[in-house]
């Protein structure tokens, strides 16, 4: 998840020494020298011009994230809701609210219009119809928004593996994205993250009443890349703060690599009790999704998924990217994951 697919159902979801398409490794909080003109928020102390930037998905973990770190950064922003009651409170926290569907190209055209920078994030389906016809439908209708509004620039919350033509399951889904909207003369940038750290939210109550929790990762102590919701936001917004030109596709992990071990012993540390990891035999898997509510005909992406993760083959490209590594790590993710439930 994303991955792209941050829900347990679903999959349970620095300094610059290279140019754009490198492979250097970037850790974007960091302080240390690097190219000052291309990197917001980084000790630069020359005074930023001031931009609307519209977010899609304000009232999600991503979207919230990066529009935290645009309001904090002194811009402007423009949610694109549905409802404006969900997103009151970014309206008093300064935003600028507009309603618009996603899957409605005339209304989040003019939900765009004017903006200098959007970011994008389509509805995750869980339980997809063959074809994926929900992602393509709404991804038609971005294009045809962002074609007509012409941003300068726009940002996508893509996933770990994206580049990927097969085995993908669910993060097909982010492959729709970024071979729709790459091809777009505008400048994009797919953010593809990690697996994420918030997927264990499902975890939390079994963790804490039973000190156990449930892993589809497998085998257990193998440690895949991580990233923390937080921190997409904040390349997110540091990204649209950018110029460039093209297309540039981000990967993102956090400081470190995990395994669900790691995260057992991570809530065992902050719950203070012993929590197990245990492996979901995956024949088990079908069956479960079914008790969830998934239709029959529409598990196969989750567990396809699932198998793409644990037998590495949905992995980062490199060799076409740049590659950049969060500060936050498990353990303050599974922190403040059990302040919140």
């Amino acid at each position: 998840m994303s991955t792209n697919i941050a829900n347990k159902l679903a999959g349970k979801a620095a300094p610059v020494t290279g140019g754009v398409g490198g492979q250097a490794v970037r850790r974007f909080y960091s302080k240390t020298s690097q190219s000052e003109s291309s990197r917001p928020g980084d000790g630069n102390n020359q005074p930023k011009e001031t931009f609307m930037h519209a977010i899609i998905g304000i009232t999600g973990n991503v979207g919230g994230a990066t529009a935290r770190a645009l309001l904090k950064a002194g811009q402007k922003v423009r949610g694109i809701v549905r409802d404006k009651s969900k997103a009151a409170k970014w309206e008093a926290a300064g935003a600028e609210l507009v309603l618009a569907d996603v899957g409605d190209a005339a209304s989040l055209e003019k939900g765009l219009e004017g903006v200098d920078g959007v970011f994008v994030m389509t509805p995750p389906y869980f339980a997809p119809k063959p074809g994926y016809p929900e992602t393509k439908a709404i991804v038609r209708a971005i294009r045809q928004a962002v074609s007509a509004a012409k941003p300068s620039k726009a940002v996508y919350l893509s996933s770990v593996g994206a580049h990927l033509n097969s085995g993908l399951g669910l993060i097909t889904q982010s492959h729709i994205l970024e071979e729709e909207m790459g091809s777009l003369d505008v400048s994009n940038a797919f953010i593809r993250a990690a697996w994420f750290m918030d997927n264990f939210q499902w975890d939390v109550t079994a963790a804490r009443e039973k000190g156990r929790m449930d892993s589809f990762l497998s085998p257990l102590d193998r440690a895949i890349p991580m990233v923390s919701t937080e921190d997409i936001g904040r390349l997110a917004a540091e990204t649209l703060q950018q110029e460039w030109r093209g297309n540039r596709f981000l990967e993102l992990e956090g400081p470190q690599r995990y395994s669900p071990l790691d995260a057992a012993e991570a809530f065992s540390h902050l719950l203070k009790r012993d929590v197990k990891a245990a492996s979901v035999p995956r024949d088990q898997w079908a069956a479960l999704f079914e008790q969830q509510g998934a239709p029959k005909d529409c598990i196969a992406p989750r567990i396809e998924m699932l198998d793409g993760f644990n037998s590495g083959l949905i992995d980062f490209e490199q060799r076409q990217a740049e590659h950049f590594k969060g500060r936050i790590t498990l353990n303050d993710a599974l922190r403040q994951l059990l302040e919140r439930h």
